[in-house]
């Protein structure tokens, strides 16, 4: 009998017979292996257990804990789901049915739309499917074949895919029970493994992602290997709704969405206190870092977006206007302004590096189906900064910028990971320049032993780049800083500066963000501090409540004392209880509620009541006043 050799884990290799699969592999390694297994990894490429394995491959078996197991899950979880769907909505056409982040969705064509109380009907039909076991199988079929089997179950969505693939593609498909889908896999050997699951919600979504085409039901779910794990990460969603920036926005009346603009956030008085203060700490610490701030307009010429590259990269997320019969673009990016600024005058090496720093407002053409609140809008300022530098300062200048995120991001009490991203696969200029840039961005990190994850292919158009993910208070990644090394610009708008040879040279550009989009970042913040924000970023700092009348000329008095020391302070002496007056300070999370009560007037004191803790007991007005601005002060 033929044999072949395949490569373990350890470093081992073992014998099997030729045409042996992943899951006999794993049998013949150990029983439990075998039982525990959900896939395999064969040349990095996870497969199905059934796969056959090839000579000298390099074989990993997956069990549920490995990394790569959920998304094996929760995709064949999303083909469960399509069956069910199938046998309730028999009229239903398939879209498609990924894994994402988190869980999985499938994508249908009905004649009406689905509504909540069918989510319930279908996670029942799913549990029917699950209980029968019903293998997954995998087959190949040609391209003739797929169409006109997928042409005579009336599935166009699937012939259109199928007919957009390149003509050497392999085209596979699995099957389950009577269920088949066109599906590259890789799934789990049976339904029966898909138990800890839950339908989340439903949303509309454009076929294949364009406003022009057909829109589609989208039904959103989620699965584990475990039930425990599952109740935990529903009871995480139910907290995530709780801390939702467009619920809170709302009712701590920040920032509001209109229909007349849809994507353009309007922001209120209190919100906007939380902006100035976010822009007041960016200016200061920049001042601080030795940035200069610039200005740009907002609009520009056709030619400038040409020239930087957008036009031909980036002009489906652009907005235009004609001006005297020419070309305009509303600005999606601050960084071709500030090259034109660097442009305009004349530098030397001795100049650099020149850090220039924008809160620019930008505008970008961003589907309705995508926007999300303040996360995901289509007007927002970048804090931008563009810091122009010899090619032997790069790693000095990013090791700076990557200390300034580390800086802001501890202030805020924010825990953070980092990506290395790189060349995409519509770059701009030189590979061997690219391999610089990359090279650049990872001797940084590996000299500052941040521990980072390789993101190959995803940096901008232009250069690689250093992102910080943002874990918030219930373990969600928001994706705010970046740091983009870029040797193309410079080159487009013929940056020049005078070396020490007396010759021209080229500058390299850092382009560099740490809130990313403040729009964004406010969404993060009300979101990881459930709108319960720090003493010195909050709206209202403190409130002053009198018991009685008696009382308020006292309250009238200590409030101009607050704001003389610079603490936002209100009065509420409307006529209601003073437990009722407690609970709206704390329905609007203020931080301070200081009670003044005939005792207090008496004494000159304030009763003073946080929003985490409660009574603090009593203190004098001067106290309690140089309490609140040092806190404001150190930004506890």
């Amino acid at each position: 009998m033929q044999s072949i050799n395949v490569l373990l884990d350890d470093g081992s290799r073992r014998e099997m017979p030729l045409g042996s699969t992943a899951r006999e592999l794993a049998q013949s390694i150990s029983p439990r292996l075998a039982r525990e297994a959900v896939a395999a990894k064969v040349n990095s490429q996870v497969v199905d257990l059934a796969r056959e394995l090839v000579p000298d491959a390099h074989v990993t078996i997956l069990t549920q804990d490995a990394p790569e197991a959920l998304d094996v899950l929760r995709h064949t979880a999303a083909h469960v789901m399509a069956q069910a769907v199938i046998r309730l909505f028999p009229e239903a056409k398939l879209g498609i049915g990924p894994s994402i982040k988190d869980g999985f969705y499938y994508d249908f064509a009905v004649a009406e739309t689905f509504k909540p109380e069918d989510l319930g009907r279908i996670e029942a039909e799913m549990r029917k499917i699950v209980a029968q076991k019903s293998p997954l199988t995998r087959h190949t079929i040609d391209r003739a074949e797929a169409i006109a089997m997928f042409r005579s179950q009336n599935e166009t969505f699937k012939v259109e895919l199928i007919e957009d693939l390149p003509f050497d593609a392999e085209l596979t498909y699995y099957q389950h029970d009577n269920f088949l889908d066109l599906c590259a896999g890789p799934h789990l050997p049976d339904t029966g493994y898909v138990k800890a699951f839950k339908l989340l919600s439903i949303a509309g979504a454009y076929w294949r992602g364009d406003e022009r085409r057909p829109m589609l039901q989208r039904i959103y779910g989620t699965a584990f290997y475990k039930q425990s794990v599952l109740d935990e990460y529903l009871i995480r969603l139910e907290e995530a709704k709780k801390r939702d920036h467009r619920k809170l926005g709302r009712e701590l009346d920040l920032f509001s969405l209109q229909e007349e603009a849809p994507g353009f956030p309007f922001y209120h008085p209190k919100g906007m206190i939380i902006r100035n203060e976010l822009e007041d700490f960016w200016r200061k610490e920049h001042r601080k870092a030795g940035y200069q701030e610039i200005r740009t307009p907002i609009i520009l010429s056709r030619v400038l977006w040409e020239r930087s590259g957008h036009w031909a990269h980036y002009r489906e997320n652009m907005y235009f206007t004609k001006i005297d019969e020419l070309d305009y673009a509303v600005k999606p990016m601050n960084c071709p302004g500030s090259m034109l600024v660097y442009r305009n005058g004349f530098h030397s090496y001795k100049d650099l590096p020149l850090r220039y720093c924008e809160l620019g407002l930008v505008h970008r053409h961003e589907l309705s189906g995508v926007l999300h609140g303040m996360a995901r809008v289509r007007a927002f300022t970048q804090d931008d900064s563009h810091i122009f530098m010899t090619p032997s300062q790069i790693e000095d200048e990013v090791a700076r910028v990557i200390a300034l995120v580390h800086k802001f991001y501890t202030i805020f009490g924010l825990k953070y990971r980092v990506e290395l991203s790189t060349r995409p696969e519509k770059a701009m200029g030189d590979i061997a320049v690219w391999n610089i840039a990359e090279a650049a961005l990872e001797n940084v990190l590996k000299a500052k032993g941040i521990n980072y994850k390789l993101n190959p292919g995803d940096g901008a158009f232009y250069g690689p780049k250093i992102d910080f993910h943002i874990e918030d208070s219930i373990g969600r990644s928001w994706q705010c800083a970046t740091i983009q090394l870029d040797f193309q610009m410079p080159e487009k708008f013929d940056l020049t500066y005078i070396g020490e040879d007396g010759d021209k040279h080229r500058p390299v550009v850092i382009h560099r963000v740490l809130y990313g989009a403040i729009e964004r970042f406010i969404a993060m913040l009300i979101e990881n501090f459930a709108g319960a924000f720090p003493l010195w970023l909050s709206p209202v700092q403190a409130v002053v409540l009198p018991i009685t009348d008696r009382a308020r000329a006292y309250a009238e008095r200590v409030v101009a004392e607050l704001e003389e020391a610079g603490i936002r302070a209100q009065l509420d002496a409307r006529n209601e209880k003073i437990g009722f007056k407690i609970r709206a300070a704390q329905i609007q999370k203020v931080p301070y509620m200081l009670v003044i009560g005939d005792k207090e007037v008496q004494e000159g004191t304030l009763a003073v009541r946080t929003r985490e803790g409660g009574d603090r007991g009593t203190s004098p007005v001067a106290e309690v006043i140089a309490t609140l601005v040092q806190q404001i002060k150190e930004k506890t």
